[in-house]
Formats: structure tokens, C-alpha cells, sequence
């Protein structure tokens, strides 16, 4: 068994090497959020005439649901890394004799999702990155990712009704709690996806995530871009949002496409190479939640809860995004 001086040995060790975890819990101000989780999870303070054990610090299981978006990380992984990882144990402020279970983490984002507040707690953070300036307002480019749901095996007459916004009568109420009736099939190229997606709006400086929207994953990616773009900044998009309007005192830079008997002239190619070069920071955002952040997945059901998955997926990536920025000194916008 390791002596509590073997674990501080261990926990030196692993910020000799660049422990990425500590380096957000000491550039982030954890406490901003501490009024909202408030909010959201009642009072803290347990009645001891009731008897039974207080309840879980509301900011420790915040940064618990953060890390489990993280590494893309189950419930049940999430309480096994606890319990195994140190690293893990320091950044969420807990020990190993009072790790939640899977559970306990369960519940508290379903309490989150249920709240219908989750989207405060990232508004929360972006006003923290507006009062540092990393919001540079020199352009906002927006784009879609597909966000990966378990796939619902059900009939053709089952989907019919499901679009139709029915519930089939043979299903019995355990059968309901485990099918997804608001995620929606979609093809894109030559792959089908199910489930839902994440339209951001970046800025085009510093890649920050400043608006999102949640949909089923069949509702074009065009649908939503008056709401996700902010007034008086430049919009650059792809082809999909050709003849799209933007708020008003926007100018919009969207990719130039052929159509039949219309190929791209000189100008066109020349104008869709300098777009490129401003678009492709929204891969780099993209690139982050798929491979640093294991994907962009979704394993519960239902709509509220898929809304809840993205926005801490958003929000992670801002946060690692703010770290970042404040470690290289790459705000020279600003």
C-alpha cells in the first residue's frame, strides 16, 4: 500500500513531466461557477438532524462530468479512474475513500440536464473570456460536427411514427426509457449517422467557441446560422450556407461551388484558397474534440441530455483552449 509521502512523490513526479491537468486546475478560476452549481443543485449545507452523508461538493462533480468529457469517459470509467488514477483524485479535489460512484456521477448530470441550466455555466466562461479580451470580434466562422448516439434498432413503420412525433402503441413504458425518439438518421457522403449535431460559431482569431446550437443530426447545418452568429462581425462559412441570411451588418464570405454547366472560374478558386485559410481554424477546433477529447459521442437518450453532453463538451474545449493560449502567450490579438 503507498504511504501518503509515496503519493506525494508520485503527484511531484507527474508535474515534473507536464501534467496537463494541473496546468488547467491552476490557470482556470474554478470558483466562477460556484454560484450557478448552487443554482442548479439547491443548498449544500446538509440538515445533521436528518443523519446520513453530506452531499458531494457541487464543484468537485462539475469538474468530474468535465473530465469524464474529457477523455470521453462512461460513468462507470469515470469511477474506476477515480479510484485509480491520481492525477484524477487531485484535479476533481477529492480522496480515494470518498470517490463517487457511477452512479452518484449519473445523477448529478441528470440533475444538470433536468435543470435546463447548463448552457449558464458555459455563458459563464465566455464572459470571463471576454473580460481577458481572448474574444478578438474580427470574425466568426461556423460549422457542424455530427454527435454519435447509440443507434435504435427499430422498424420501418417504429421510424415512420417516430418522425410523425408519435410513440408506438406496442412499446410498454421500460421500452420507452430506452429508445431515443428526438436523435434522427442522416446520410452524409457515403456514411449514415444517428444521433445529433454540434453547429458552432468560432472566433476566427483566437478559435474559441463563442455560440452552439444542439439539433438532430438530420436538421441542415444551415438552418441555424442566424442564431449562432453575433451582429457587425464577418461570417465565413462553407458552400452549405449559400443564399443564407446572417444578422444584420454581417458580411458573409461563403464558399464558391460549380454547378452543372458552371464550373469555378479563376476568380472563384482564387476566392474559396483565401477562405480556406480562415476556415480551416474551425477543423482545429473539430480536430481537438475528435482526437484529444476521443470524439464527439453521446451515450444517454433524449434530446435534453444529448444538449447537456455537447455543452460540456463545448466548454471543455474552451477550457483547454484557454489554457493553452495563456501557457504559449498566443493572444497577440488582443
Amino acid at each position: 500500500m503507498l504511504l501518503f509521502s509515496d503519493d506525494e512523490r508520485l503527484l511531484e513526479k507527474l508535474s515534473q513531466l507536464g501534467n496537463p491537468l494541473e496546468r488547467l486546475d491552476k490557470t482556470v478560476k474554478w470558483a466562477m461557477f460556484l454560484p450557478i452549481l448552487n443554482r442548479i443543485f439547491g443548498n449544500s449545507e446538509k440538515d445533521p438532524s436528518k443523519g446520513g452523508r453530506p452531499p458531494y461538493n457541487y464543484l468537485m462533480m462539475f469538474k468530474i462530468l468535465l473530465l469524464a468529457r474529457l477523455y470521453n469517459l462512461s460513468d462507470e470509467a469515470m469511477e474506476y479512474q477515480l479510484l485509480d488514477r491520481l492525477s484524477f483524485r487531485r484535479f476533481v479535489g477529492c480522496d480515494d475513500e470518498r470517490v463517487p460512484d457511477a452512479k452518484t456521477i449519473w445523477l448529478y448530470r441528470e440533475r444538470l440536464s433536468k435543470s435546463g441550466k447548463e448552457q449558464k455555466l458555459f455563458d459563464c466562461f465566455s464572459s470571463m473570456l471576454e473580460e481577458e479580451g481572448l474574444l478578438a470580434h474580427k470574425g466568426q466562422i461556423v460549422d457542424a460536427s455530427f454527435v454519435e448516439a447509440p443507434r435504435q434498432r427499430n422498424s420501418r413503420k417504429e421510424n415512420k411514427q417516430i418522425k410523425e412525433g408519435k410513440v408506438p402503441e406496442d412499446w410498454d413504458a421500460p421500452k420507452r426509457s430506452q429508445k431515443d425518439t428526438d436523435a434522427r438518421w442522416t446520410k452524409k457522403g457515403d456514411q449514415n449517422h444517428f444521433g445529433y449535431k454540434n453547429h458552432v460559431c468560432v472566433d476566427s482569431k483566437s478559435k474559441l467557441i463563442k455560440n452552439f446550437q444542439v439539433t438532430a443530426a438530420n436538421v441542415h447545418d444551415s438552418n441555424v446560422l442566424a442564431e449562432l452568429c453575433d451582429t457587425h462581425e464577418p461570417v465565413f462559412d462553407d458552400s452549405a450556407y449559400v443564399g443564407k441570411p446572417v444578422p444584420e451588418g454581417c458580411k458573409h464570405y461563403t464558399a464558391r461551388r460549380p454547378y452543372r454547366n458552371t464550373p469555378l472560374t479563376d476568380v472563384d478558386k482564387k476566392f474559396n484558397r483565401k477562405l480556406s485559410r480562415i476556415r480551416c481554424r474551425v477543423e482545429h477546433v473539430f480536430g481537438f474534440i475528435e482526437n484529444t477529447m476521443k470524439g464527439s459521442t453521446f451515450r444517454g437518450i433524449g434530446f435534453k441530455r444529448a444538449k447537456t453532453n455537447v455543452t460540456l463538451t463545448n466548454l471543455m474545449y474552451n477550457i483547454c483552449r484557454f489554457e493553452q493560449i495563456k501557457r504559449l502567450n498566443l493572444n497577440t490579438w488582443a
